[in-house]
């Protein structure tokens, strides 16, 4: 009951929003607002499925902490 509702909630913001986008031909706005739909139905379907989701955080550390290190490294 949860996906389907999650589905219908998806539908409805594509059919707001896409139309829009088409007939002004804003077509890389409209490729934006794809990627960042996708991401937001994986991430929703993966938490209404309770499965691991990764950690954002971690991402951001293992991109900046090597560059933090750097920077501490100089400072101290």
């Amino acid at each position: 009951m949860k996906i389907l509702l999650l589905v219908l909630v998806f539908a409805v913001i594509i059919a707001l929003e896409a139309p829009g986008l088409v007939r002004k031909k804003m077509w890389r706005e409209l490729t934006a607002f794809s990627v960042l739909l996708l991401i937001g139905m994986i991430l929703s379907f993966g938490q209404v499925l309770q499965l691991p989701l990764p950690n954002p955080t971690s991402g951001i550390d293992a991109v900046f902490g090597p560059f933090s290190k750097y920077i501490e490294k100089l400072l101290s």
